[in-house]
């Protein structure tokens, strides 16, 4: 392959739970040795930069906080584009509450202005009910990303799109999905890297997320199947990636 950047998924591609899928830390060391511009791409948006980059050190990948783009920066800065200094009634863990903070937004659940569904590991039935009552009553519904699942080291668990999908149930209004596949997500990580889409590959192991955004935003595509997708899932789709391989172990660069 051509010498180019790299956006890279983090669940499935680098990492299973807290397992270290083998061979991602020996691709990240050869991006680091070959001054590849790198940024992890996720629709995670459980952890702050900061506290992913000190997981992912724990286990053995040279990752910084500067490496990490989440959902839950995209959607920050999404709402602040939108209504600078508004209000927010929020679902979700650190990465996303910092997040919101940093772009100068308020928590509240008087009168906001969107109600924003995030991952958390504990949903909270008083929570969802409260976000089902405010976005009925006409708050704006945002999901930080619309993954269904996410993958783990024992298996699959319900992920934003799945609690996203209960809300809308309730209110017949449907979320507004900032990460991947929205090119909105895609814009806002290249911006945060510093390059073009047309020296930029996106890896990724859902062909639902990570290859469609790839796709639609002008970017190479590359699909790894340590993660979600099969290889028999492949064929059942109307786009393809531009590579297939079993992990990033077997890429060259």
């Amino acid at each position: 392959m051509d010498k180019t950047n790299y956006l890279i998924d983090m669940d499935g591609v680098l990492v299973k739970g807290n397992t270290v899928i083998p061979g991602a830390d020996q691709f990240i060391g050869r991006l680091r040795q070959k001054e590849i511009k790198f940024l992890l791409l996720t629709n995670n948006p459980l952890l702050t930069p900061s506290d992913l980059a000190h997981r992912l050190q724990r286990i053995g990948l040279d990752i910084t906080k500067d490496d990490i783009f989440t959902s839950a920066m995209a959607t920050a800065r999404f709402l602040q584009k939108q209504k600078p200094g508004g209000k927010v009634f929020a679902i979700g863990e650190s990465g996303l509450m910092v997040a919101l903070h940093e772009a100068g937004y308020i928590l509240t659940d008087y009168e906001p202005d969107f109600v924003v569904l995030g991952e958390t590991n504990t949903y909270n039935f008083e929570q969802v009910t409260q976000a089902v009552r405010l976005v009925a009553g006409g708050a704006h519904f945002i999901a930080t990303n619309p993954d269904p699942t996410g993958p783990t080291d024992r298996g699959i668990v319900p992920a934003t799109g799945a609690m996203a999908a209960l809300i809308e149930k309730a209110t017949g209004r449907s979320p507004f999905f900032i990460g991947k596949p929205n090119p909105f997500m895609m814009r806002a990580a290249l911006n945060h890297l510093g390059v073009h889409s047309e020296n930029t590959t996106m890896i990724g192991d859902r062909m639902d997320t990570d290859i469609i955004a790839g796709i639609q935003s002008g970017l190479g595509t590359i699909l790894v199947l340590s993660g979600v997708t099969r290889r028999e899932d492949i064929k059942g789709f109307p786009y393809q990636p531009q590579i297939i391989a079993e992990s990033v172990a077997e890429l060259e660069l």
